[in-house]
């Protein structure tokens, strides 16, 4: 549904947030991190609407953001493991 995929400039750190429906009904909201090239760690957290989830990714986003990271197309348009090292 929604994905959003932040990078740290001058650094290889990145950090994502989605935001996907499960066949319950339900919609979850997946944030991972770590280094582009590797597996990052993650976290996922239920909600039982959608306004609830994308609420929750946005304060996600703005704290990463407000940790230095940036949004990246670019990023998004590669996917995370084939960057470049």
């Amino acid at each position: 549904m929604l994905n959003l995929i932040l990078h740290r400039p001058g650094a290889r750190r990145f950090y994502r947030v989605e935001v996907s429906d499960n066949l319950f009904g339900e919609y979850t909201v997946l944030r991972e991190w770590g280094i582009r090239g590797h597996d990052g760690r993650q976290c996922l957290r239920w909600f039982s609407n959608l306004r609830d989830a994308v609420a929750a990714a946005e304060t996600f986003r703005r704290k990463a953001q407000r940790r230095g990271y940036c949004l990246s197309e670019a990023l998004a348009a590669q996917g995370l493991r084939r960057a470049p090292r």
